[in-house]
C-alpha cells in the first residue's frame, strides 16, 4: 500500500523528521501537492493560509509541532473540515521551568552578573552591586493556561504572590482574578505574558499597560513575540518606566531589535522556552501520533479548539 503523503513546512528534531519519513511519503513545499493528505509544520510558524490550503484538495490534517498554531487559517481549515492539532502537555513544564528562570534572571540580573564577572570587574572594580529580589514582588500572570498554572505552582513555592488575567475566571484556582490587563498591571510589579499570538493578542502589552506596571516593573514574555509592543518596551525600558524585561520569544524571529541588544537591563533567549532534547523528542512523537492516530482510526488525538472532533455541527 502506498504511503500517505505528507507535506512538511518548517524544521522537526531529526528523530521526528526520520520517523515522518519512515512512516509518510513526505513532501516539501516546491513539490507537488495535489495527493498530500496531511501538513505536519515545524518550528518557524510559516503561515499556512487559504491560498497553501486551496493546493490540497485531498488535505485532511494539519499536525502541528508545538502549544502555539497562529499562523494557520483555521477559518478556512474548518471550512474545509480539515482538523488541526497542535502538541499540548508535553511541553508545559518545560516551559514553565523556562518562565520561571527568566524570571530570576531578570529580577536579580543574573546575566548582568555573571558579564560583569566574566569582564574582569568583579576584581577590578568589587562587588556587583545589589539587585531586586522576589521577596517584596507581586506576579501578574496573562494567560493562566496549562502553562501559566504550572509556573504559577512554582511561584506559589516560592511564597511569591500570584494574580491572573485571561478570558474568563477559572474556578479551580486561588489566584485573585483580573477580567482587565490594565487593571492587573496596576495591580503587579511583575508581569508574565503567556498569551497566544494572532490578531486579538496583537501589541496587547503597550505603552498603556507598561506604564500602569511601574517603575519598578518586570515585563517577561514567554508566550509570543507579537503581543509585546516592541518600540513601547524599547522606549519604556531606555526612559525608566519599567526597570527591567525577560524575553524568550520577539516579534520578527529570528530578528531581535538592535536597541534590546545593548541593554542591560534586559535578558534576552532565543525562543528556548521548550527546547531540551526530552521535551521536543515528546512533542515530536505526540505530533507523529496524531498524524497516526488520524489516518489509522480515523480520530485525532489533539485537536484544537476551532476544528473539533468530531465536528460541532451548526
Amino acid at each position: 500500500m502506498a504511503k500517505v503523503e505528507v507535506l512538511k513546512i518548517g524544521t522537526l528534531p531529526q528523530p521526528t523528521e526520520a520517523a515522518l519519513a519512515g512512516a509518510f511519503a513526505v513532501r516539501d513545499a516546491n513539490e507537488e501537492a495535489g495527493a498530500v493528505r496531511a501538513i505536519a509544520r515545524g518550528t518557524g510558524h510559516a503561515p499556512i493560509g487559504a491560498a497553501l490550503l486551496g493546493r490540497m484538495p485531498q488535505l485532511e490534517i494539519i499536525a502541528n509541532f508545538g502549544v502555539g498554531y497562529d499562523g494557520i487559517d483555521l477559518a478556512a481549515a474548518a471550512a474545509r473540515g480539515i482538523v488541526v492539532t497542535n502538541t499540548p502537555d508535553v511541553l508545559t513544564e518545560e516551559v514553565a521551568d523556562t518562565a520561571l528562570g527568566l524570571i530570576l534572571m531578570t529580577v536579580r540580573g543574573l546575566g548582568a552578573a555573571e558579564r560583569y564577572l566574566r569582564a574582569g570587574r568583579w576584581a577590578s572594580e568589587g562587588a556587583f552591586p545589589l539587585s531586586a529580589t522576589l521577596r517584596d514582588r507581586r506576579v501578574g500572570i496573562a494567560g493562566l493556561g496549562r502553562i501559566g498554572l504550572a509556573l504559577a505552582r512554582r511561584l506559589d513555592a516560592m511564597s511569591v504572590p500570584v494574580v491572573y488575567h485571561a478570558r474568563h475566571p477559572r474556578a479551580d484556582v486561588p489566584y485573585s482574578y483580573f477580567a482587565d490587563l490594565h487593571a492587573m498591571a496596576v495591580d503587579v510589579d511583575t508581569l508574565v505574558a503567556i498569551l497566544p499570538g494572532g490578531e486579538a493578542t496583537r501589541n496587547a502589552i503597550d505603552a498603556h499597560i507598561l506604564k500602569a506596571l511601574g517603575a519598578n516593573g518586570v515585563l517577561i514574555n514567554i508566550g509570543r513575540g507579537s503581543t509585546v509592543d516592541e518600540a513601547a518596551l524599547i522606549a519604556a525600558l531606555k526612559g525608566g518606566t519599567i526597570r527591567a524585561a525577560g524575553l524568550d520569544v520577539f516579534a520578527n524571529e529570528p530578528q531581535v531589535p538592535a536597541e534590546l541588544m545593548t541593554m542591560d537591563n534586559v535578558v534576552l533567549l532565543p525562543h528556548v522556552g521548550s527546547a531540551s532534547v526530552y521535551t521536543r523528542a515528546a512533542m515530536g512523537q505526540l505530533m507523529l501520533d496524531n498524524l497516526t492516530s488520524w489516518f489509522t482510526n480515523g480520530r485525532p488525538l489533539t485537536p484544537v479548539p476551532e476544528t473539533p472532533f468530531p465536528p460541532t455541527r451548526g
